[in-house]
């Protein structure tokens, strides 16, 4: 389970990181006589085993979105030019097929995941940063400030996550750009996921708070912060490591539920959640099944870091719908 974890997870990682080299085509490059073109197929036999090759792709029916591939010529993939791993000049390869703009599915799908993992990731640690802090803090000093940090991250704890995230976000304008969405998205983030590491940071804390080897440092004139920083939230490192797996593929999902109902990112930028949404446009998704690409990308990234949370036993993330 833990090497399936691992390679799926590593998979999805270096992927998403080598976007602008694996990706034949820019993201928001359209191929306008291709709008929900199906993937192109990549050739090896040609009565023998040859170099790879396609063939161009033609509308044969727009309303019905039907295409044929152009047998009178071959188009040999180029390797290794432009710093891109294959592209197509001649012809374009859309190895997960097109969009409703003839957008190249497999490269938003990877340049997405650089937006959408970003966001999960600088929000988990965001969240585990200052939740760990917080929690340190009233773990060790107790008294009333330990009760204020421990009743409002109770009062954060029973709001409905998703609802909240989406009231926080309705109330502010509505057309914001893809800079501005980020920040947004990852403070609100942030501030909804701190008090679960807070809660069990403090714990944590407070029972290592009387154990020797701090008494001994306070009697070697250690500061509190010192004693803190140094001695007690190390102590807590293993658990805010879990709650930092935890945290990115529910932060991951929440984007995409954000984006996929109107809320995230603007449509023009590739994410997972800005790809869904175009693909709920389409009824007859039956027959287009490429446009749910981002939804496979989302699952396989939850479910590799799920098998590496289970591995090490520890609960599998919950999420929210």
């Amino acid at each position: 389970m833990r090497w399936t974890g691992q390679t799926l997870l590593a998979l999805v990682l270096v992927s998403v990181a080598a976007a602008p080299m694996i990706a034949p085509n820019e993201p928001e490059q359209g191929f306008g006589d291709l709008l929900y073109a199906p993937p192109t197929i990549v050739h090896i036999w040609n009565g023998r085993v040859t170099a790879p090759f396609i063939y161009r792709q033609h509308v044969l029916s727009r309303m019905e979105r039907r295409f044929e591939d152009d047998h009178s010529t071959r188009i040999a993939l180029t390797w290794f030019a432009h710093r891109k791993l294959v592209t197509s000049p001649d012809a374009p390869l859309l190895i997960l097929g097109a969009d409703s703009f003839g957008r190249d599915i497999f490269s938003r799908v990877l340049h997405g995941g650089r937006v959408s993992l970003a966001l999960g990731l600088l929000a988990a640690l965001s969240a585990a940063a200052i939740g760990g802090l917080l929690g340190g803090i009233a773990g060790y000093s107790g008294g009333w400030l330990d009760a204020v940090i421990s009743r409002s991250s109770e009062f954060l704890l029973v709001l409905p996550t998703m609802y909240v995230v989406l009231v926080l976000r309705a109330i502010l304008p509505g057309v914001l750009d893809a800079t501005t969405v980020f920040l947004l998205l990852t403070a609100i983030f942030t501030a909804l996921g701190w008090p679960v590491v807070a809660r069990g940071t403090r714990a944590i804390v407070a029972s290592e708070r009387n154990r020797d080897y701090v008494t001994a440092a306070h009697a070697l004139g250690a500061s509190p912060a010192r004693v803190l920083v140094k001695h007690l939230l190390p102590a807590a490192s293993a658990y805010l490591l879990a709650q930092l797996t935890l945290l990115v593929p529910a932060f991951v999902v929440a984007e995409a539920t954000l984006s996929y109902v109107g809320f995230g990112f603007p449509l023009g930028t590739a994410t997972w959640g800005t790809m869904l949404h175009d693909a709920d446009n389409i009824l007859l998704l039956g027959d287009l099944p490429w446009l749910l690409a981002p939804a496979v990308a989302i699952f396989v990234t939850v479910l590799a870091i799920n098998l590496l949370v289970q591995a090490t036993g520890r609960a599998p993330v919950q999420l929210e719908g």
